[in-house]
């Protein structure tokens, strides 16, 4: 044997006596699975120099430690064979079976794929790799493992790898870890990452908490034998355990409290682990005999546990010497949970299909991963849901029913309909909060009793991207815009290229390019030309803006004409001729449009006022005022992308527009202009007033509500029969 091969023997030796709760046959799978990874990575070695199968191994090993099964075990030995060694998928599949293979497959970085930079790949792999999670939580598990490892082994590696590694690290595997209960793991790989992203302060830090543990150390005995010995009167059997805050919590208190070390008190604390769920209240009554507590600092995480299963009570007592110092109390069950999280399910799995769902409670996340996937396809756009979503602190609101919802910190109304049930998000028209009307962007807190008001004619609104806190309802939010949008853009795409085609004698071509014929090889013709995949996306484009109509019309004709298809008179007529109608004469705006057309924020054109409509590339149409100074630049660059729109009859909505007045500075001046608007029967959606000292005028820019020009003139006479106001008129572009 080489000397690579004896060391690679050793470690596998080193894990045969951590696999003694497998049986004999899934003992020899994982060896099985040890020789084909050790096969496969044969030569090759990692920065310090080892065999790089001793990886693998370790990472099998911290698997084994979860008490993970013979599948999940295998997939960590071969964890990086199909990525570095250019193992297949088929190749696993035939040899150690398709579960296997799938986790393996997920946890493997898409290398091979080309994205445009590297933050894509990054976001790409992110993505396919908590999809993989989504489905079988063994993934994740051993991913985080394997990042273990590599954050315990990087000395060797250059300072700015370390650095960057350490980064992704905190950003990504930390929270995950956090969000799925991995406690050990979620500290070490925090304060593995703080030490590598910041060495001198985590050395001074180190050397200040070691200072200080002998410093305390009598103390903390004292305290320890006190509460044994209160607990042994009191006829419990318990364990107590000291535990002091990571140099990474230490140095987080001091940047967001601005302390110095000295000043931060609670360094220590002791965990008490009893038998029985009730031997937990039990003990809480014991300490709290014992010493004082803080009021307000009790949290009972037993009967509300957290979202990632996480159970205790936390009391915080005045200890012998006059200062704070925290317990935590749990049961063994809930202690193992707390600190191995979700893979606490392997341990418990008989507790489990009784009907005890802590150790899985984070298992819920994971399948709001598919929730979200589902609709959002972008990668980027995935890890942005993703990162908002893996919030440390909670809130607790209640259903009008008493069911209770989690939410993250600041979260809204929204997020909590949406929590609910997307449909209940997307119809979602205001929101209760104990019983009193509140605006939808309002924070809820722990406790609330929050009530959703829907409407039939409800649904989602662009601004709330600016307020929620979910990933969930951020994603469920978006996706519904985009169908909207490309309904729309749909629908219009289709009346332009109607209307365009019409102008060369015409008319549109039935069918789409799945027909059969001449008709489906026609539009597979145009969309070829046009660089789309479908019919569908040709006339979304058009709609956008992205493609001008009278350019695909062109095209299509001459592709008709060469099918023997000949313009006809009246249609040609009609379309290029008629005083009646002109050729995008069906483009009617009554104010029922979504988002694919829109009146421009610059000159604000109301029923009444001429107008032209603006195909902006991926906009949509944007409809301006005929004498708007910033339409006519842009027709003077773009003309072609000017199509004829025209007023409803029977406009559906009100439409803003903005005045500006002059008034004399006095008391009551906003009042009596209110009241003038008020009285033409009119609403103020904003007023802005300058940053001017005041003086003996002011000028105020008002955004009204009119139904039209004959509207807006009334409003204008009020305002100037009103004695404070000097001057008014429509503010134009």
């Amino acid at each position: 044997m080489t000397p690579a091969t004896d060391a690679a023997a050793a470690s596998f030796a080193a894990l045969t006596h951590k696999l003694d709760y497998l049986d004999e046959a899934d003992i020899r799978r994982v060896r099985d699975a040890y020789r084909f990874a050790d096969e496969a990575h044969l030569g090759q070695f990692r920065a310090s120099g080892e065999p790089y199968i001793t990886h693998p191994i370790a990472v099998a090993g911290l698997c084994a430690d979860m008490k993970l099964d013979a599948q999940a075990i295998m997939a960590a030995l071969m964890h990086d064979a199909m990525e570095d060694c250019g193992v297949t998928k088929i190749e696993l599949i035939e040899r150690f079976g398709a579960p296997t293979a799938e986790i393996v497959d997920g946890l493997t970085k898409l290398d091979k794929l080309h994205f445009s930079t590297k933050e894509d790949s990054q976001a790409e792999s992110f993505r396919k790799m908590l999809l993989a999670m989504a489905r079988d939580v063994r993934v994740i598990l051993i991913k985080l493992a394997d990042r273990l490892h590599n954050m315990r082994t990087m000395d060797a590696m250059a300072a700015h790898k370390r650095a960057r590694i350490a980064r992704e690290t905190l950003d990504i595997y930390v929270p995950i870890a956090h969000r799925l209960g991995l406690n050990q793991t979620y500290r070490e790989l925090q304060e593995l990452s703080f030490q590598y992203i910041n060495p001198w302060r985590h050395a001074v830090l180190s050397k200040a908490v070691k200072r200080t543990r002998g410093n305390r150390r009598n103390l903390v005995d004292r305290i320890q034998s006190e509460v044994q010995e209160a607990f042994r009167e009191a006829g419990m059997h318990i364990e107590v355990y000291g535990r002091e805050k990571t140099i990474f919590s230490i140095y987080n208190k001091m940047i967001e409290k601005g302390l110095s070390f000295a000043q931060v008190s609670d360094i220590f604390g002791f965990r008490i682990v009893t038998h029985e769920l009730l031997d937990c209240y039990k003990a809480l009554g014991v300490l709290h005999q014992l010493y004082k507590p803080l009021p307000g600092r009790f949290k009972d995480y037993i009967a509300i546990p957290k979202p990632n299963g996480y159970q205790s009570l936390h009391t915080t007592l005045v200890n012998p010497v006059g200062t704070a110092v925290e317990f935590q109390i749990r049961s063994q069950m809930m202690h193992d949970v707390a600190e191995k999280g979700i893979a606490a399910h392997w341990m418990y799995k008989e507790q489990a299909e009784a009907g005890d769902a802590s150790p899985q409670q984070a298992a819920v996340w994971l399948q709001s991963l598919i929730d979200i996937q589902q609709e959002t396809r972008d990668s980027a756009e995935f890890l942005e849901h993703l990162k908002i979503d893996l919030f440390p602190e909670s809130v607790y609101v209640l259903t009008p029913k008493s069911r209770i919802v989690a939410l993250p910190k600041g979260a809204t109304p929204v997020d909590f309909a949406y929590a609910i049930h997307s449909g209940v998000g997307d119809k979602c028209a205001s929101a209760k909060v104990n019983g009193e009307p509140v605006a939808l962007r309002t924070e809820l807190r722990s406790g609330d009793v929050v009530e959703i008001i829907t409407a039939a004619g409800a649904r989602p609104n662009p601004g709330w991207l600016t307020f929620v806190r979910t990933g969930r309802a951020r994603s469920k939010i978006r996706a519904y815009l985009k169908n909207m949008e490309a309904e729309e853009s749909l629908a219009l795409g289709t009346k332009l290229l109607t209307q365009a085609l019409r102008a060369e004698g015409l008319k549109l071509p039935p069918g789409d390019e799945t027909s059969e014929g001449a008709t489906g090889a026609l539009w597979q013709e145009l969309i070829r030309l046009g660089g789309n995949r479908s019919r569908d996306e040709l006339l979304i484009d058009i709609g956008l803006g992205r493609k001008v109509a009278s350019m695909a019309a062109k095209r299509l004709a001459h592709l008709m004409a060469e099918s023997g298809q000949r313009p006809d008179a009246l249609t040609l007529t009609l379309g290029r001729y008629a005083d009646d109608a002109p050729t995008y004469s069906s483009v009617v705006i009554d104010g029922s449009e979504g988002a694919t057309v829109r009146l421009s924020p610059c000159c604000c054109p109301v029923p009444g006022d001429r107008i032209k409509g603006y195909l902006g590339r991926g906009e949509g149409l944007v409809v301006h005022t005929q004498t708007c100074a910033v339409g006519r630049r842009l027709f003077e660059r773009d003309g072609e992308r000017w199509i004829e729109v025209n007023w409803s009859d029977e406009p559906t909505r009100m439409f803003e527009t903005v005045l500006k007045v002059l008034v004399a500075n006095g008391k009551g001046v906003l009042a009596q202009v209110a009241a003038a608007i008020s009285h033409a029967e009119t609403d103020i959606t904003h007023i802005e007033m300058g940053n001017e000292r005041l003086g003996e005028t002011a000028e105020l820019k008002l955004t009204l509500e009119v139904r039209d020009t004959d509207h807006l003139a009334e409003v204008i006479r009020s305002l100037k029969r009103c004695p404070v106001v000097l001057n008014a008129e429509r503010l134009s572009a």
